[in-house]
């Protein structure tokens, strides 16, 4: 992967978050790439329970400072970055106040999920893009991890079609068995309607559920991995019929040759 720019857009990261399997593999992927001689970048949410001064956030002015309009609200952008200690590697973090302020990540104390976090996906899509843009940086590979993520290929797809810096990159979605129950807002297609995208790439998300979301990422993406040993049913199926590579579930100390091996096929 020498040289190879990889850009990986996830829901959580270790150590910023606790360790589950997207996290973990959020750090160890981008790990495994940085020492093949890979440039990187991760893109994650600050949600409010990350400690700032623990981690050393700090916000980088020269990025921050633009509006997203979601459903027609202008929500300000603002980018922190920090550095994981010892592996010379940054990470970036989408944050604004009103989606991301609060001290939890996408639940309430008795495990409800937020009410916005369909608008929260749909910013977090938007602000990373916009920053990759200002950073000017062509990724080769665009890996996305955990369902707060899951919008980012079809943003690419759809809204930034006609941005040159992301021609030539291909999008790899993980698909994980960590999802939750019931469904997001259901005017979330409504909200991304908004941003000039069809009806006919959205439908899917009439009932935003965890199978539906991940539906419309495997739809926009030109590679899948499969990232926990036990996924649902219907996700298994669609993957199948997708008619796209797709790699199989690989356990932490057996993945990297099969994922280098991987991001080399796509980039032919």
């Amino acid at each position: 992967m020498k040289d190879k720019r990889i850009l990986y857009v996830s829901s959580e990261v270790v150590p910023y978050l606790p360790e589950t399997e997207i996290s973990s593999m959020s750090f160890e992927a981008p790990r495994m790439v940085n020492q093949q001689g890979g440039q990187i970048r991760i893109f994650m949410p600050r949600y409010g329970n990350i400690n700032e001064r623990r981690h050393q956030l700090h916000e980088v002015i020269r990025l921050s400072g633009i509006n997203l309009v979601i459903n027609d609200l202008d929500m300000p952008l603002i980018i922190k970055v920090a550095s994981i200690p010892k592996e010379r590697i940054q990470v970036y973090f989408i944050d604004n106040d009103e989606y991301f302020k609060r001290k939890a990540t996408l639940t309430d104390e008795e495990g409800n999920l937020f009410p916005d976090n369909d608008e929260r996906a749909i910013f977090f899509a938007k602000g990373v893009i916009e920053t990759v843009k200002k950073l000017n940086w062509s990724p080769d590979i665009i890996h996305v991890h955990g369902w707060l993520a899951s919008l980012l290929p079809l943003y690419l797809k759809e809204y930034y079609q006609d941005e040159p810096l992301f021609n030539e990159s291909k999008i790899v979605t993980s698909i994980y068995g960590q999802s939750f129950d019931g469904t997001l807002n259901k005017g979330m297609s409504g909200k991304i309607k908004f941003d000039n995208i069809s009806d006919a790439m959205v439908n899917t998300l009439e009932e935003p559920t965890y199978n539906n979301l991940m539906k419309v990422a495997i739809d926009n993406s030109d590679a899948l991995i499969v990232g926990s040993e036990v996924i649902p049913d219907e996700l298994e199926n669609y993957l199948t019929n997708s008619n796209k590579p797709v790699l199989d579930f690989k356990p932490f100390d057996d993945f990297s040759d099969a994922y280098t091996e991987f991001y080399n096929e796509l980039l032919g």
